[in-house]
């Protein structure tokens, strides 16, 4: 099936009656090919939903492709240029809000910086009495797929409650602190993370150094004793998606989801793929066995939302909000690499060339800010020292591209003037960087390289890190595999047309017709 290429609203022809449950799932580093992959492990959850609307050419199509960026696009059906959450670092991190019964030390969060709707917007606008709840291991997982409004919002924190920001309220709910109180994170103290079948028919290898930075590299993997210490090492393991469904289940006990007349939203965002797939890299055991496990997390969470509230008034849409790359180190080991590719790099010293040299000619070092993929400056601060900023970012991108694993240094004003589709990069970093921005440079490593010292990770304009499933299953579904492209961005759209709603503002995304009967 042919893309269609349009960054219109297009919204299809409604369905007769609405859904009263939407349910939104984004499981945090799900690739592209993992479904496919352990197809014949996956008897639960993905197994049902992926009987649905399957769309297996399905990007984030944006650049950097991380945690939020990619939640932000989830709903809103917008691309990072237009949610103006371009990166972690511009996430929800908001020191100016306090979290309420979470670990000391963590730092507050808000959805400050999001701009524009999400279908919880659209739902409220056509029905005051739209309800939504969110939910992750994350602060960015739970806050952006919901943007601005202030709803029923939680994450995880390090002392095993889950939390939110006095951006939603100052307290707390009862049933949350009753959730809490079961300390369901602490009994895992003392237990391990073992297989859940004969090791014999797993096709990846246990003993591989190269994962978990050579230490606990092997099943079985064993917890804390101490429970006040577990509560922080869980992410890592599918315990804490399971943790996160429960909790997921009760809000909609407790706020009565899809039980009114009116369409309301669920949202959950199981974070423990992303957690696995850092340490032990995305073609591990361990990640194999962590995504056997969360289908049978999604497979008793749907039973239960159906035992909970009729099937027939429930829709499903799932994807990831990023892939991943394999660990540089084994993909080189396996010959998956070639020459340039897969391989650490450091950029550090070179920025504090750059900004030593602006100290010594009097300027704020400040101007030239670096984030790893881009680069911004201040012109004003430049010119106020007469310096040439053009000559700056001539030298930095002369010199970024002689380090082995850059593989493009571009100017992000050209790479505008691309034709989209002769260069999917330059597409995908049209679609991250607003117009109005202060970042010039944007940085293209090589195909499998990374920053820093993190075994695997994601972040590039690569198909392997912006590959991930799409796939909606309800009633309103017109079940089938579909290979034309996709992005998630498409997603919002889809929904809209859906449950009869009318988007808020113009979309990047548009509605995937041919999979809705």
């Amino acid at each position: 099936m042919k893309a269609t290429a349009s960054a219109a609203n297009a919204v299809a022809v409604p369905a007769a009656v609405p859904p009263k449950l939407i349910v939104f799932i984004t499981v945090d580093q799900l690739r592209g090919d993992m479904l496919d992959r352990y197809r014949a492990d996956l008897h639960g959850g993905y197994a049902r939903l992926m009987s649905g609307a399957w769309f297996v050419n399905a990007y984030q199509d944006h650049a950097i492709t991380e945690t939020a960026p990619g939640h932000a696009s989830t709903m809103s059906g917008r691309f990072p240029r237009s949610t103006g959450i371009t990166s972690n670092l511009t996430g929800v991190i908001d020191p100016n809000y306090r979290l309420i019964d979470a670990a000391d030390g963590e730092i507050g969060a808000s959805p400050e910086r999001f701009r524009g709707t999400t279908v919880y917007d659209w739902l409220k606008a056509r029905d005051a009495r739209s309800k939504a709840f969110s939910a992750s291991k994350k602060d960015r997982g739970a806050i952006l797929p919901i943007g601005r409004s202030k709803s029923n919002v939680y994450w995880y924190s390090g002392n095993g409650n889950f939390t939110t920001s006095n951006y939603y309220r100052d307290s707390l709910p009862t049933w949350v602190q009753q959730f809490n109180a079961r300390h369901l994170g602490q009994r895992y103290a003392g237990r391990a993370w073992t297989l859940s079948r004969d090791p014999s028919t797993y096709a990846e290898p246990d003993s591989v150094p190269f994962e978990n930075n050579g230490r606990d590299f092997m099943f079985p993997h064993a917890l804390p004793a101490d429970s006040a210490v577990v509560t922080r090492v869980l992410p890592a393991t599918p315990f804490m998606d399971s943790v996160t469904a429960l909790f997921a289940l009760e809000a909609a006990r407790q706020l009565a989801l899809g039980a009114g007349p009116q369409t309301d939203l669920l949202a959950v965002s199981f974070s423990a793929t992303d957690y696995v797939g850092h340490a032990y890299g995305p073609d591990s055991r361990e990640a194999h066995e962590n995504e056997i496990r969360l289908d049978q997390t999604i497979g008793w969470f749907i039973d239960s939302l159906y035992r909970m509230r009729d099937s027939s008034t429930i829709v499903f849409a799932l994807t990831g909000d990023h892939g991943a790359s394999p660990i540089p180190e084994l993909a080189r080991a396996r010959g998956e690499a070639k020459g340039n590719e897969a391989l650490r790099v450091n950029l550090r010293p070179l920025v504090s060339q750059i900004r030593s040299g602006l100290g010594a000619a009097g300027a704020d070092t400040n101007a030239f800010f670096y984030d790893f993929e881009t680069v911004s400056l201040d012109r004003a601060a430049l010119a106020k020292a007469r310096l040439n900023a053009d000559s700056i970012l001539n030298a930095f991108a002369a010199a970024a591209k002689a380090v082995p694993g850059v593989w493009r240094v571009d100017r992000i004003r050209d790479l505008r003037r691309v034709d989209p589709a002769a260069d999917p990069f330059a597409r995908r970093w049209s679609h991250q960087i607003p117009d109005v921005s202060a970042v010039e440079l944007v940085i293209t490593l090589t195909r499998y390289s990374n920053y820093g010292g993190i075994p695997a990770t994601h972040g590039s304009p690569w198909d392997q890190d912006a590959h991930v499933p799409i796939i909606f299953y309800g009633p309103w579904i017109r079940p089938g595999r579909y290979t034309q492209f996709a992005r998630v961005v498409d997603m919002a759209p889809t929904l809209a047309a859906i449950a009869a709603l009318r988007p808020l503002e113009k979309l990047d995304g548009i509605a995937l017709r041919q999979a809705i009967r």
